[in-house]
Parts: structure tokens; sequence; C-alpha cells
């Protein structure tokens, strides 16, 4: 690694390490590299890989094994580690030899990104890696992939269906939740005039950053699933979140998933196509035959996506309790100033009203596995992949115990960001639905202490602001961005349930 002049960032905790190269897969859209320890260590890292794998993130997760001159002979560490994986990966398995080290790094490298892409785990046994190798290094052409394309007479086929309908929409996966998917959407959308949306929310059609979305789908009455699972965020394409009649075309690069599409679906009559086809490479064929035909749908669908409560431009929290609006208000401008940004949100209840109320170019989001904890090595990864951007991550105070460590991390490496802390001293996710199950009465287990997270990070040597009304946001705000520094904005907030804009 030293030869190859390749840069390592250490982290403080081994999740934190594929957690880092989940956002910088989403970013690049190259495969992020994790190198871990073994036994424990993998152990402590793999929590990570749902996230990624739900997020369909590229990763290369590399991670040490014990010797395979030792294996079955109770060895340091020993533990069948490909098999631990294998559930939250897309490919698990060993290196056996140092001769066909490089084809292996080559061959994860390709499923990270093949089709659906996803995180590959790759184990390197110690004798393996101490062994000495002469093999010419791998031509950069054993790492390229291929896409698979959508067929004239199916991309044909898809058109005339889109013709027909009225109230057609086509909903992408969250490997599409990027820059480059995003560009892509936008372009098919105008070059069909069908609304274009990207899912990558564990809420699903109640998607707060979607705001009425769930009102239109109701209408529609044809989907293209573009890389999009017909799964329980789509609540398996079912009535009454989806329309009877309405009529599905699935085109996906996964065989399995098509399946799974049909078995969702249920009645053959609604699903009109099904075909593999890469998700980019769908879009890109279609935007370029298509002609637009309509234009009042797209609009509709545009104003439900952009509908918000017009109470949340001023409404306030109580004395000492900001309301999540204000920080989303304040977070708002901040990134709108800035050049270039990315939005980082992450978390149960807090991180809800923050998609909901920011918007921003780039943004990286826990995504459809619904795990919390990966806000601050996204942000990050996010500042590694985007040095010049200004980065800010949304997180509950749950979630900032699971790596708030990782600001020693951000500042050995100078890698200054924005934190936003909504302290509420509660697990509230949870408490919400206690709350509306069992009752206030009934309610427990769920609080924390309203620490002072802005301290904390401050002794770590980063920046530390504490916010106890929303007249001092914007101050706090830019006070942490001018700081050069890793910095957090512990911010007092009311304990409230995730916003709704279904109207």
């Amino acid at each position: 690694a030293l030869d190859a002049q390749l840069d390592i960032v250490h982290v403080r905790h081994e999740a934190a390490a594929v957690h880092m190269a989940d956002a910088w897969g989403r970013l690049t859209g190259e495969p992020g590299v994790a190198l871990l320890t073994g036994g424990p260590g993998h152990a402590n890292g793999v929590s990570a890989l749902y996230t990624a794998l739900a997020s369909e993130s590229p990763i290369v997760l590399l991670s040490g094994e014990a010797p395979l001159a030792e294996r079955h002979k109770g060895a340091f560490q020993e533990m069948a580690q490909a098999a631990v994986a294998a559930p939250l990966v897309k490919a698990a398995f060993t290196a056996t030899s140092a001769t066909t080290l490089a084809t292996d790094l080559a061959r994860a490298w390709r499923q990270a990104k093949f089709g659906r892409p996803g995180p590959v785990y790759l184990g390197l046994p110690f004798d393996v890696l101490e062994a000495i190798c002469e093999a010419a290094p791998m031509d950069q052409a054993a790492f390229a992939v291929k896409p698979i394309p959508l067929g004239e007479a199916v991309a044909q086929a898809v058109l005339v269906e889109l013709a027909r309908a009225k109230r057609p929409l086509i909903l992408a996966g969250p490997a599409m939740a990027t820059d480059r998917g995003r560009a892509a959407l936008v372009a098919v959308q105008g070059a069909t005039g069908v609304p274009a949306l990207c899912m990558e929310s564990p809420r699903g059609v109640n998607d707060p950053s979607l705001g009425a979305f769930a009102r239109v789908l109701k209408e529609a009455d044809l989907l293209v699933l573009l890389g999009k699972r017909a799964d329980f965020t789509l609540r398996y394409g079912q009535a009454p979140a989806v329309g009877a009649a309405c009529r599905f075309i699935v085109l996906d690069p996964d065989p399995e998933a098509l399946r799974q599409a049909g078995y969702a679906i249920g009645d053959p009559a609604r699903l009109a196509l099904a075909a593999l086809a890469d998700p980019f490479a769908a879009a890109a064929r279609l935007a370029g035959l298509a002609k637009p035909a309509r234009s009042g749908w797209a609009g509709e669908v545009d104003a439900a996506v952009r509908a918000r409560p017009a109470e949340w431009a001023t409404i306030a929290g109580k004395p000492g309790a900001v309301h999540p609006a204000e920080i989303g208000r304040a977070v708002q401008q901040f990134v709108d100033a800035a050049p270039e940004a990315v939005f980082v949100a992450d978390g149960g209840e807090f991180g809800q009203w923050a998609q909901a109320c920011i918007s921003a170019p780039t943004r990286i989001i826990n995504g459809p596995a619904g795990a919390i904890g990966s806000a601050l090595p996204f942000a990050l990864a996010a500042k590694l992949a985007r040095p010049n951007a200004s980065v800010v991550a949304l997180l509950g105070d749950g979630t900032a115990g699971f790596h708030l460590t990782e600001y020693d991390t951000a500042v050995r490496e100078k890698l200054d960001f924005v934190g936003v802390i909504g302290n509420d001293s509660c697990w509230n996710a949870e408490h919400q639905i206690q709350l509306r199950t069992y009752g206030r009465e009934r309610a427990h287990g769920c609080e924390l202490l309203p620490t002072r997270y802005d301290r904390a990070v401050a002794g770590l040597g980063g920046h530390g602001e504490h916010v106890e009304r929303g007249a001092d946001l914007a101050v706090a705000l830019a006070r942490a961005s001018k700081s050069g520094l890793p910095a957090c904005v512990n911010v007092l907030i009311e304990r409230l349930p995730a916003p709704a804009a279904h109207a």
C-alpha cells in the first residue's frame, strides 16, 4: 500500500470503515474499500454491510483471516468469515493463493458494480498475504463491467405502454439515488414527459422527502420499476397504496428481483412487461427514443412531491426546545449559500424531519435498511470524496452514540464538516411507537440523558456549539462552518413524531 501510494484512513470502529466505504461508493460510483482485521474486527464491521446492501452501494470488504494452513485446528480468531458475511453481501469468498489474489480482487470489484450494486466480501488469510508472488499486475480491463442493455424491442414496448397510460410513473431504486442517477432520471422524464422519482427511504410511500407522493401513487395507472423492487417500500404494489388496476413494467438487472416482483404483484394481468436491464442503460435508451406526450400529470406529481404544510415556514419551538422544522430552515439556508454541498441525514424521527425540510443536489441517507448510526462516517467519506464541498450531517442523539468518536478520525484527517445533533434525550422513534401502540403510561425504556455532545466533540479536538433557541441556529452554524474543524452543533429539540405531508 505504501509503495502504491494508497491513502489509508484508520477509524475508531470497524463498522465506521464499512459505512465510509458505503458513502464513498454512492458518491463516486466506484467501490469503496474497507480493510478490517479478522475475527472480532470482521464481526464488528459486518453489521454495517446491511445498510450498504439495502442502499445498493458498491463496496469491497477485505478482512484478514486465520492462515489456511491452520484451519480447523483452533487457530487464533478462526471464524467462518465468508459465511458470516454471506447473507449481507452479493458474494463472499476467501483467497486461497497469492498467485490468484489479483484475480480474486478484480472479481470482487466487478461483482460489487455489476447489475444491482452492493457489497462483496473477500477474505485474506494471513499465509496467503505473506506468500512470495511474482504474478504480473492485473490489467485495468479485468476490473471493467459491462451493463446489461435494454433491447430495442423491449424499449419500444415500454414506450408504447407509457403512451397508452394516462398517469404513469417511473420509480427508481436506491442505486439511482446518486448524482448520476438523479441526472439520468431528469433526462428520462424530460424525454418522455413521465414523472421519474427515486425511492430510497425505509418509510417507503411515506418518504418525508417526497411530500404527498402517497396521494399521486394511488392515482397512477402504470408504474415502471427501474431497478426498484416491488417490496415493502411500495407496499408490494397492492391496494390501497397502489391502485388495484395499476399495471407494472419491471426493468431490473437481477433475475431474482423480476421473480420477486411477479410474486409480490400477484395478478399476472397487472404485469405488463418484465425484462433484465441495467437501470442506467435503460434510462438512457428510453430517453434517447422517447417523444414527450404529456405535461399536466407531471406537473401534478411535482406539486405533490414538493407539498409541505404551510406552517412549517414559520413554526417555532417551545422555550428551551427547538422545533425540528426550525433546524431545517436554518440548514437549508446554509446549504443554499454553499457553492457545493453534501447533505447527510440519519436517525429516527429527527432524521425524517431533516429529510422533509432540507433539499440538496447531493444527499446520503441511511437508506431502506432503516438502520441508524452511519451519519458521522458518511460525513467523513463525503469530505474525502468532495474535499471542496460543505458537508452537513443531521442526526439524532440516539444515532450520535454509535460513532461519536469518529470525530477523532475527522480531526486527525483534517476533515471539516458540520454535524447537527437533534437532541431530545430519547430514542424517539421507539418512544413514538410506544405512545401510539400502548399509551403514554406504558412508554418505557427510551430515555437518554441531555448530553452535551458539543463538549464531547470539543474534547476530541473539534468545534462545539450548543443551541437552545431557534433564533441562535444561523449564528451557530456559521461559527461551526468557519471554525475549519470537524464541528458539532448540539440542538435541544422538541420530542415530536416524524412529519407527514399527505394532503
